[in-house]
């Protein structure tokens, strides 16, 4: 028998990013997507409606929603989280 290797990651943004830049990139436009699209969650907002309050399109919300990081720079997100009237912060902590 064969023994397979398993590799094991800190997080899955480490998993499928190709340098740790990227994947704490990925880690923090996740967290501000996860942020903004509870911001609507909580507000009860419609997709057309988030989409007017957010400055953006009904399908660029759509896709906010899914999930879609890929479709999503961090100005981007930044740009969302202003225009609801939201401040984003900014801390660097040291790695682990």
């Amino acid at each position: 028998m064969t023994e397979e290797k398993t590799e094991r990651y800190a997080s899955v943004w480490d998993a499928i990013a190709d340098t740790p830049q990227e994947a704490e990139n990925l880690r923090v436009r996740s967290e501000l997507m996860d942020k903004i699209t509870a911001l609507i969650s909580e507000n009860h907002w419609k997709q057309a409606e988030a989409a007017s309050r957010c400055g953006v399109t009904q399908p660029r919300i759509n896709d906010l929603l899914r999930g879609r990081i890929s479709r999503f720079s961090l100005d981007a997100l930044v740009n969302i989280a202003a225009a609801l009237g939201r401040r984003v912060h900014v801390e660097l902590l040291l790695a682990e």
